[in-house]
């Protein structure tokens, strides 16, 4: 009996070291992560210089020349917020609405309170016709606002506006050809 206890004890230790290890690398490795990101005030000087510039370029008109600059600034710092805002304006300007979407959700990601890019993302999915989207970030607008802010009234008033006349008429004929597939 005494040569079995060690044995047991020996399995249990290579049972639960494998588990241990594990445990213990993924606890650095989330430690190291999010050790690693910069705040926003550790922003790149070069991108923020960029970013003035392409919000310059944008209010000049020139759409292009500001797009440009504006992805070269987050190339520059990735973690930039306010320049994915401005390129999702930009680009939602431009008539993109599904590509500014997509922009003002990494700004999110990066800070999901962001006013700006709530307002921005609600404006493009009005755009692409989404209204009910829209209302759920005019209402996290809301929530995030003591009192009432731009961001939330331009925002109602997109909606109240309501989706372009060529969002609808794409929206109808999806769910045309959607109803047509069911059927056949």
């Amino acid at each position: 009996m005494l040569a079995l206890k060690p044995t047991a004890m020996l399995e249990n230790i290579m049972r639960f070291t494998s588990v241990t290890i594990a445990a213990a690398l993924t606890l650095v490795t989330i430690s190291t992560a999010l050790h690693g990101q910069k705040r926003d005030d550790q922003i790149d000087p070069r991108s923020t210089t960029l970013l003035a510039k392409g919000e310059a370029a944008a209010k000049a008109g020139d759409l292009d020349a500001a797009a440009d600059t504006l992805e070269t600034a987050l190339a520059v710092d990735p973690r930039n917020r306010a320049a994915f805002v401005a390129l999702g304006d930009v680009t939602r300007e431009r008539g993109m609405p599904g590509k500014a979407i997509k922009l003002y959700r990494e700004a999110l990601n990066l800070d999901p309170n962001d006013l700006a890019a709530l307002q921005g993302e609600g404006e493009a999915l009005v755009a692409r016709g989404a209204v009910e989207q829209a209302r759920a970030d005019l209402a996290k607008l809301r929530r995030l606002c003591a009192k009432a802010c731009p961001q939330a009234t331009s925002l109602a008033a997109a909606i109240a506006k309501g989706p372009p006349a060529t969002a609808l008429a794409a929206k109808t004929e999806k769910e045309a050809q959607a109803a047509t597939a069911t059927a056949d």
